[in-house]
C-alpha cells in the first residue's frame, strides 16, 4: 500500500480547474464539436475566459480550435482530440476512485460531524 493513498497523482493539474472541467465535459458529450458561443453559454463563462482556458488546453494538445466563415461569419468551432479525450477518462476515472474512497471514509464515521479539535468549537 502506498504510503500517501489520498494523494492522487493522477488528477490532471490541467483538467482539475472548474473551468475546463465543464469545457471538456461539454466537448466530450459533443464529438462533432461546439462552437464558441455555445460552448461560453454551456459553461457560463465570459469571452477572454473561455478563451484563455481553451488556449491552455490547446497548447497542451487536448483540444482543437478551428475557425472559419460560416454564412459570412466567422465561427470557431472547439473540438476534444483524441489524445484530450484520453486524458480526460483518465481523469474521470481517478476522480471516480477519489469519489468512493471519500464516501467510504464518510461511511465508516457516521456519528462524527466534527473534526478532531473542533468539536464545540
Amino acid at each position: 500500500m502506498s504510503e500517501a493513498p489520498f494523494a492522487y497523482e493522477g488528477l490532471d493539474r490541467l483538467l482539475h480547474e472548474r473551468a475546463r472541467l465543464g469545457v471538456l465535459t461539454s466537448l466530450a458529450g459533443n464529438p462533432r464539436g461546439l462552437v464558441f458561443s455555445d460552448l461560453k453559454r454551456l459553461c457560463a463563462l465570459t469571452d477572454g475566459n473561455l478563451a484563455r482556458h481553451l488556449q491552455a488546453l490547446q497548447e497542451a494538445g487536448v483540444v482543437e480550435v478551428t475557425k472559419s466563415v460560416a454564412r459570412g461569419r466567422p465561427q470557431t468551432l472547439c473540438q476534444i482530440t483524441p489524445e484530450g479525450r484520453r486524458r480526460f477518462l483518465e481523469y474521470l476515472a481517478v476522480l471516480d476512485q477519489v469519489v468512493r474512497e471519500a464516501a467510504a471514509a464518510a461511511k465508516a464515521h457516521p456519528d462524527e460531524d466534527a473534526l478532531p479539535g473542533l468539536a464545540g468549537a
